[in-house]
């Protein structure tokens, strides 16, 4: 009998020469906890990018070929024995980073506790923009930095996919912030509610700010440690690019040289922000169907609008994750999947 099979996006192997493309790969039959899902939309994140390097391969587990995308919208197929809260025909969307599989497929397999319904004032692409750049800042701002009304946080990067989230939902938690960005989206940034915005090109952010009592760090380079200088004792550093800490090491179970060499890795990061009384820490997100349903609820109050700079087909694929590797996206880039 032969095996039914779907289109994917795959890479085939790790390094310089990843052969990204489109294959035929089975297509998948639900366990009891899962949900199958026709993808109708994906948004692409830069780490789509950064997994076939191979630089996070003794952390993310996949059987190669693997599929690429982690973030989905689209309607429910057929769900396992044990799943309670969705049924065929619901529109949902998550995010399935870290399972070992990808979205990037005419159908995927989301865990039921990945899931949330998608914000019914969204469409499909919309939804799709949505699960990383949502759960990372969620994550990153009301559960490790605890953030307070009132105090401030330093977003930089603010017009790209994660600034744009974290810029709106920094502002509903009552924060006040800051952001860099180029001329071009200073005013943009703005009405998203940043209220210092630093023209990069002109001003070095570390000059201008002070009296910070967070960092998110999302920009490569020097940024991170320059951070420092802006933030007050007791401020904290949450980096979403790394260096990667032995504290990640040990909540990911990695064996112990692992841990010596993240620990290495964020040994300049450490000393620094010790000498300065702050802490850093990285952070890796994890799928949270619950928190995206809180998420999908201020979506729909409009507290938070969804950002898009680009749509692409699906077959156009490659095209969109070489538009996002530029780094000049304002706001997300998602792949459409169906009409």
């Amino acid at each position: 009998m032969k095996t039914k099979t779907m289109k994917a996006f795959t890479f085939k192997r790790y390094g310089k020469s990843p052969e990204l493309g489109f294959d035929d790969v089975d297509y998948p039959s639900p366990n009891a906890d899962e949900i199958l899902v026709k993808v109708y939309a994906v948004g692409l994140n830069p780490i789509d990018n950064i997994i076939p390097t191979g630089i996070f391969k003794p952390v993310l587990h996949f059987k190669l070929p693997a599929t690429l995308g982690s973030d989905l919208s689209g309607v429910v197929i057929a769900a396992g024995s044990r799943v309670t809260r969705f049924k065929p025909g619901d529109e949902i969307f998550a995010s399935i980073f870290d399972t070992g599989t990808g979205s990037l497929a005419e159908f995927a397999l989301v865990p039921e506790s990945a899931a949330a319904m998608k914000p019914a004032n969204l469409d499909f692409v919309q939804a799709a923009s949505l699960p990383m750049v949502s759960l990372t800042s969620w994550q990153a701002l009301t559960e490790r930095a605890r953030l307070q009304p009132g105090q401030k946080v330093f977003i930089p990067a603010g017009s790209g996919g994660i600034g744009s989230f974290a810029i709106q939902l920094a502002k509903h938690l009552g924060a006040k912030v800051g952001t860099t960005t180029s001329t071009g989206n200073a005013q943009w940034v703005s009405l998203l509610g940043a209220d210092e915005v630093i023209d990069y090109k002109k001003q070095k952010f570390e000059n201008v700010l002070s009296g910070y009592d967070m960092v998110l760090g999302t920009t490569r380079g020097d940024a991170i440690e320059k951070s420092t200088q802006i933030l007050k004792p007791g401020g904290k550093i949450v980096s979403l690019i790394g260096p990667l800490d032995a504290a990640f090491a040990r909540t990911r179970g990695l064996n112990f040289l692992l841990r010596v060499v993240f620990g290495l890795m964020s040994r300049k990061i450490m000393r620094l922000t010790k000498k300065r009384g702050l802490t850093y820490s990285f952070l890796f997100v994890r799928p949270d169907g619950d928190q995206l349903t809180q998420i999908g609820k201020l979506i729909e109050a409009e507290q938070i609008k969804p950002v898009i700079d680009k749509v692409f087909p699906f077959a156009e694929t490659k095209a969109a994750l070489s538009y996002l590797s530029q780094g000049h996206a304002k706001g997300k880039v998602v792949v459409k999947m169906q009409e």
